[in-house]
């Protein structure tokens, strides 16, 4: 059985719909979900589904505390489902190839740092784009740079706002995340 891990630092529910997605599998389970915050709703949402939760700080885990985590709980797979914080290189080779993140826009467009939810979706309504969507990609030492898995767009008006926008792109996350992390660990 593989295990995943899920990083994430506010309410979670990509989180929920991939721990949803796995809860009745027999070939991957979601072991552990980590957090850099301790107040952050995913912690609850993983407690819902009986998964184990772990928070740490950033200066934790650039001290190699939430690798010395993930491989004490002998993790597979690492998802970054809304997870704020710069991944340190130490984890990004222990876990080369094996890291998966989404980003709330079609990559390379809006990616980089401070690049994340709300400013994005700004971002593509202040440049009067007609279309935004969803990255899955692999993680590595850059922000949303590692090789891309799945894209997935969605229109947008004249008429959105960055809140439509953002319900647009939820929905696309919520549809696509769960399943392509499913074909990328082979279950």
């Amino acid at each position: 059985m593989k295990r995943l891990a899920i990083l994430a630092s506010g309410s979670g529910s990509n989180a929920e719909k991939i721990m949803e997605h796995f809860q009745h599998s027999d070939k991957a389970e979601i072991a552990l979900v980590a957090s850099n915050k301790t107040e952050a709703f995913v912690l609850e949402r993983a407690r819902k589904f009986g998964v184990p939760t772990f928070t740490f700080s950033r200066k934790e885990m650039d001290a190699g505390m939430l690798l010395e985590k993930l491989q004490a709980e002998n993790i597979d797979w690492v998802i970054l489902a809304g997870f704020l914080l710069k991944i340190p290189d130490h984890l990004t080779h222990a876990y080369s190839d094996k890291m998966v993140n989404i980003h709330p826009a079609l990559l390379p467009k809006y990616g980089g740092k401070g690049m994340y939810g709300s400013f994005v979706h700004a971002a593509v309504k202040d440049a009067g784009d007609t279309e935004t969507g969803i990255t899955i990609h692999l993680v590595n030492e850059h922000y949303d740079e590692g090789k891309i898995i799945f894209q997935a767009s969605t229109p947008v008006s004249l008429e959105d706002t960055p809140e439509t926008i953002a319900d647009k792109v939820h929905a696309l996350e919520h549809a696509h995340f769960p399943r392509v992390i499913g074909e990328l660990v082979g279950v």
